[in-house]
């Protein structure tokens, strides 16, 4: 990956590596902060080639989302814009915006999450851009669609709070709760490249685009998975429970000697093995926890047992002797801990240096890997790159 550039120049950058799973794409990149970018970057990574579309003079909103930064750069930025090319376009003005018109016709993917509507105020909409591309796959984020909640606000945090995640988070009978990251964005980032994936194989069978479309709220009401299928199946409506399970037990933070673990044991083998483990085999034999249903409804029970007997030893003694025997649990980590671990693993979890390092994309392909060739783009830095592949 090109060094990072902390010093704001616009020299010419270099061509991807070699071909990726998606090179020979073009995709024009309307959006901002993250769900859109985290999208986008990853399509950069598998070799699209990706145009960043900014505010002159401010750029994304990102941009000045520190601390922490990296030189005079916000990290926040830095975390979903690599591998992508920027041009800076002030779509109030007549000749910028025949420039995104411009881009946008010779596009295979559109990324966009305005405010619904605004992007058709600006002859920027699917309708007109269809007409004249009609192979584009234009993806639109919102955060509660198009519809009656058009004009809500897109954040994270309200998604979080009015989409049900915050009333499952945190302890029993305490406050509402919000995820420790962007859950939500990152989630429909994810949709949001799938969709574009799926409707590129419908374009490759018919030569036909499509438009796409995704919300933070969809996204997290399918991302709920449990606790979604329990209200929509049975009528459950799920409550916080601070760090346990509602289906399963033990799936939860103990107490060791020293300092907190993590168990999951999922299933009747893995109980046994705890039991047998902790020195107290006849937990496993006990009518009140045979079975994972058991175990549910007699909680309290078991879980007092397995604290007393978890807070014998250390944690690192618990994981050292727990693993070897199929049991599911872990330190839990810091971030710092979390890369060295991963590291350990040979999950080379980072590429790069200092405050060039950026974290790993996490996809595997033996054929066509990931590729780091480009560095965050400065703000408006591959301008002349962008018009000359327009004709000027």
């Amino acid at each position: 990956m090109d060094q990072l550039d902390l010093e704001g120049s616009a020299a010419p950058r270099s061509a991807p590596p070699g071909p990726g799973a998606l090179s020979g794409l073009l995709v024009a990149d309307f959006s901002r902060v993250l769900a859109g970018p985290y999208a986008t970057m990853l399509m950069a990574d598998l070799g699209a080639d990706v145009v960043k579309v900014e505010r002159p003079g401010a750029g994304d909103d990102t941009r000045s989302w520190g601390p922490p930064h990296a030189g005079e750069v916000a990290t926040y930025f830095l975390a979903v814009n690599r591998n992508k090319r920027s041009i800076a376009l002030d779509l109030r003005d007549p000749g910028d915006l025949e420039t995104a018109r411009a881009l946008a016709a010779r596009a295979d993917v559109l990324v966009e999450n305005f405010r619904p509507g605004t992007m058709d105020r600006l002859g920027l909409g699917y309708d007109r851009l269809g007409a004249v591309n009609e192979g584009l796959v234009y993806c639109s984020i919102t955060g509660f669609g198009d519809g009656a909640g058009a004009e809500l606000p897109g954040y994270d945090l309200i998604a979080q709070a009015v989409g049900g995640l915050m009333s499952v988070t945190g302890e029993p009978g305490g406050p509402p709760m919000k995820a420790g990251v962007a859950l939500v964005d990152v989630i429909t980032g994810l949709h949001a490249a799938m969709g574009v994936l799926a409707a590129l194989r419908h374009r490759d069978a018919t030569g036909k685009g499509q438009r796409v479309s995704v919300s933070l709220l969809s996204s997290l009401l399918s991302a709920l998975t449990n606790h979604a299928s329990g209200y929509a199946a049975a009528g459950v409506v799920p409550r916080a429970m601070g760090n346990r399970h509602p289906s399963i037990v033990p799936y939860e933070v103990f107490q060791a000697a020293d300092r907190p673990i993590v168990i999951a044991a999922g299933n009747d083998r893995q109980f046994r093995a705890l039991c047998e483990v902790l020195g107290r085999a006849d937990l496993a034999a006990d009518a009140r926890f045979a079975g994972n249903s058991d175990r549910v409804a007699h909680r309290e029970a078991l879980v007092a047992e397995l604290t007393r007997a978890l807070a014998a030893r250390t944690a690192d003694d618990w994981y050292a002797a727990l693993t070897p025997a199929g049991v599911p649990c872990g330190p839990i980590n810091d971030l710092a801990a979390a890369f060295s671990f991963a590291t350990e693993l040979g999950l080379a979890p980072m590429v790069g240096e200092g405050a060039a390092a950026q974290v790993a994309n996490p996809i595997g392909l033996t054929a066509t890997p990931p590729s780091y060739h480009l560095a965050p783009p400065v703000l408006g830095q591959d301008d002349e790159w962008v018009r000359e592949i327009l004709g000027g």
